[in-house]
C-alpha cells in the first residue's frame, strides 16, 4: 500500500515545488482538495487525519492550527514553517547535520523542516565545531544572498511586476540584526553566542550563497585551511546531499554562482584561503527553494516512510 501525503498550503511557494517533487510517484499518493476546500476546516481536518503524512507549506500560526487539527497518533508530519524549527520535542529536518540525524529522521513523528539561509550556514559551522577548530564562544559573521523566491509570493510579485518592478539588482536586509533565521542557526550551529547574520536578495529568482569568513590566526592552535577542509570531508560522508569542492590552490579567477545548484537537492561547501596571513572563506552554494525548502522536505519524507532515499531528487525541475 502506497503512503498517502497531503501537503497542506501546497498552492504556496515550497507547496507547488514539493508537488512537483512528489507527481507522478508510484511509492506515495496524493490527498488533494480544491480551492473551496482548502479554506474549509473541516476537509483540512479530514485530509489531516487520513494522510500517513502531512507537509505544512504555511505560516506559522496557520501551521500551529494545523497541528491542533490532528486528533490522532498516526498522522506524521514535516512544518516548513519557522514555527518549530527550535522546539525541543520536533526534530530538525537536516539529515546531514551531524552523526545520527538521518535516524532521528527517519524516526521522528514531528520534523521541523529547515530554514534556507540556517541550512548553509549550519552545513559551515556545525562541523568544525564538533571538530574542536572553532570554539563555541568565538564571534562569527554570517553572509548570505538569496533569490527573490526566498521572499515568497510577496516578494515574487514585487520582483515580476511588469509595470512597476522598481527593485534593486541586490539589497541587504535584516539590517535590525534580529532576522527570524537566526534563533535556529544560533542553535544548531551549537554556538553560546548568536553569529553575525547578513542575508541578502538579488534580482533572480532562486539560488543562494551561504558566506562565513574566519580569521584562522584568531582560532585555537591557527588550524589551516586543509585542516578545516578534513574536517568538512570527514563529516559529510554517508551518501547525503551535501558535497565538499577539493582545495584550489589559486581561486582568484573563480567565480561563485549561487544559482550553481539550482533545481537540485544538491549543497555545496568550497573552503578558499589566503594562508599567509591566516584567513579562510566557507561558502555554501544550494537552491532556496530545494535543498533550502523542498527538496530537504522530500528528502526527510523519503527517510521517515522508508522509500529512496534520493526519489523525487534526482531530477532537475524547471525554474
Amino acid at each position: 500500500m502506497t503512503a498517502r501525503i497531503f501537503i497542506d498550503g501546497e498552492a504556496g511557494t515550497t507547496g507547488l515545488q514539493i508537488r512537483e517533487r512528489l507527481i507522478g510517484r508510484r511509492d506515495i499518493s496524493l490527498i488533494s482538495l480544491s480551492d473551496a476546500e482548502r479554506k474549509d476546516t473541516e476537509a483540512r481536518r479530514r485530509a489531516l487525519n487520513s494522510c500517513d503524512l502531512t507537509i505544512l507549506c504555511l505560516p506559522d500560526d496557520a501551521a500551529r492550527d494545523s497541528i491542533s487539527l490532528i486528533d490522532n497518533d498516526r498522522t506524521r508530519v514535516i512544518d516548513a514553517s519557522t514555527a518549530h524549527r527550535t522546539a525541543s520535542d520536533w526534530t530538525y529536518g537536516f539529515p546531514e547535520m551531524t552523526a545520527g540525524q538521518a535516524d532521528a529522521v527517519r524516526g521522528a513523528m514531528r520534523i521541523s523542516n529547515p530554514g534556507c539561509y540556517p541550512t548553509g550556514a549550519i552545513a559551515l559551522i556545525r562541523p568544525l565545531v564538533e571538530a574542536g577548530l572553532i570554539p563555541k564562544d568565538f564571534p562569527l559573521t554570517v553572509n548570505a544572498i538569496s533569490g527573490y523566491s526566498g521572499g515568497g509570493k510577496a516578494l515574487i510579485q514585487r520582483f515580476e511586476d511588469p509595470v512597476g518592478n522598481t527593485e534593486p539588482a541586490f539589497y541587504a536586509y535584516g539590517l535590525g540584526l534580529t532576522h527570524k533565521h537566526l534563533p535556529e542557526l544560533h542553535r544548531h550551529t551549537l554556538m553560546q553566542h548568536a553569529p553575525l547574520f547578513v542575508p541578502g536578495v538579488g534580482r533572480y529568482y532562486k539560488g543562494m550563497l551561504v558566506q562565513v569568513p574566519l580569521q584562522l590566526w584568531a582560532l585555537p592552535g591557527a588550524p589551516g585551511p586543509e585542516m578545516i577542509q578534513q574536517a568538512f570531508a570527514d563529516h559529510y560522508t554517508g551518501g547525503g546531499f551535501v558535497s565538499v569542492a577539493p582545495l584550489v590552490g589559486d581561486a582568484s579567477k573563480i567565480e561563485l554562482n549561487p544559482e550553481a545548484m539550482n533545481a537540485t537537492n544538491q549543497l555545496e561547501i568550497r573552503v578558499f584561503s589566503r594562508p599567509e596571513v591566516g584567513q579562510c572563506l566557507l561558502t555554501a552554494v544550494f537552491d532556496n527553494l530545494g535543498k533550502g525548502a523542498s527538496g530537504a522536505a522530500v528528502q526527510s519524507m523519503n527517510l521517515m516512510l522508508d522509500l529512496a532515499p534520493r526519489a523525487g531528487l534526482e531530477d532537475r525541475l524547471a525554474a
